[in-house]
C-alpha cells in the first residue's frame, strides 16, 4: 500500500492511501505503532494516521467530496478532525490530478480546500461552534470565558480561558509569555479536566499584537505538537471573542506559521498555510 510522511507547518502525519483497498481496516494497536518513534516514522513519530479512502457519502447539498480522510491520534483514538491534515491530504489530490480545489470529506463534515501556492493549501474550517452544548462541556457556561483556572482558586497562574470548536474541543488560555509556560505540565491537567466530558485540546496563547498570535498546543491523545490547524483557529476564534485580536491573524507555532481568517461575511474560519511531503514509498499492510 501506499504510505506518505507529510507535515503541514510541523504537524506530522503517516498517510496510508487505501483508496483502492477498501478491505483495509485502521486499528488502534496499527495506529499506535505506526505514529511510534523510532519505527517506520523515523524519530520524530508522527502525531497522526491518516487513512486515505474513497468518499463515503452520496452527494451533499449537490456537491460530491473527492476523497474521505480517517484521522487517528498518536494514542490510538480516532477523531473526526484535524486541521493541517486537511489541508495536506487534499494537497495529494491536489498534485495527481492537477487540480487547484478538493472538496474533503471527514467524520465531521465537508471542507472545501484551495491551492494558494506550489506547496500551500487554504481549507474552509466552516463556522466555529461555540454553544457550550457544542464543545461540549459538562455544564452551563458562556464560551467566551470559562471557569477554568490553574493554581491557587484566589490567585490563579491562568484563568479566564475560551472555549471552541473547531470539529474538536479546545481550551485557549492567554499568557504573557508562551516560552515560559509550562505547556508539558497544565496540558495533561486541562486534557482531562472534569469540565470536558470528551476531553480537549489546550492552547497557550501569547498575544503580540492585533494581528499576532504566538501559540503552543498539547493536543488531546498526542501532546505537544509543532503544529496543531484547529488549535490555531480555535486561538484566533478565542482571542477575537475576548476582543484582544482582530478578526485575522497570523498564528506563529513551533513548526511554522499559518494565516486565520474569520470571516465577517460567513462566520467561516479560513485557513491557510504549508504542506511538506517528506517521504514516499510502500508498506505491506
Amino acid at each position: 500500500m501506499k504510505f506518505m510522511i507529510l507535515n503541514g507547518a510541523g504537524n506530522r502525519f503517516g498517510v496510508f492511501d487505501a483508496r483502492g483497498r477498501p478491505g483495509f481496516a485502521m486499528t488502534s494497536e496499527l495506529a499506535k505503532a505506526t505514529a511510534a518513534k523510532g519505527g517506520v516514522m523515523g524519530a520524530r513519530g508522527a502525531d497522526q494516521i491518516i487513512v486515505m479512502r474513497a468518499p463515503k457519502s452520496a452527494q451533499v447539498d449537490k456537491l460530491q467530496a473527492d476523497v474521505f480522510m480517517e484521522i487517528w491520534n498518536a494514542d490510538g483514538g480516532q477523531v473526526d478532525a484535524c486541521g493541517n491534515a486537511s489541508r495536506c491530504i487534499p494537497w495529494l489530490v491536489m498534485v495527481e490530478t492537477g487540480r487547484d480545489a478538493i472538496l474533503l470529506e471527514t467524520n465531521a463534515g465537508l471542507l472545501q480546500t484551495t491551492r494558494t501556492g506550489e506547496f500551500s493549501v487554504a481549507v474552509d474550517m466552516g463556522e466555529p461552534r461555540l454553544d457550550w452544548t457544542e464543545i461540549p462541556l459538562k455544564e452551563y457556561m458562556d464560551t467566551h470565558v470559562i471557569d477554568v483556572k490553574v493554581g491557587p482558586i484566589d490567585a490563579p497562574i491562568l484563568a479566564r480561558p475560551g472555549a471552541v470548536n473547531m470539529g474538536n474541543p479546545h481550551c485557549v488560555f492567554f499568557v504573557e509569555n508562551v516560552e515560559e509556560t509550562a505547556v508539558d505540565k497544565i496540558g495533561p491537567m486541562i486534557e482531562f479536566h472534569p469540565l470536558f466530558p470528551q476531553q480537549c485540546n489546550v492552547g497557550f496563547a501569547e498575544i503580540r499584537s492585533r494581528n499576532e498570535i504566538r501559540l503552543r498546543v498539547w493536543e488531546r491523545g498526542v501532546g505537544i505538537t509543532k503544529a496543531c490547524g484547529t488549535g490555531a483557529c480555535a486561538a484566533l476564534v478565542a482571542a477575537h471573542r475576548q476582543s484582544r485580536t482582530d478578526r485575522s491573524a497570523s498564528v506563529i507555532m513551533d513548526g511554522g506559521t499559518l494565516h486565520i481568517e474569520w470571516r465577517e461575511t460567513d462566520n467561516h474560519v479560513i485557513m491557510t498555510g504549508p504542506v511538506e511531503l517528506e517521504f514516499e514509498g510502500k508498506l505491506d499492510a
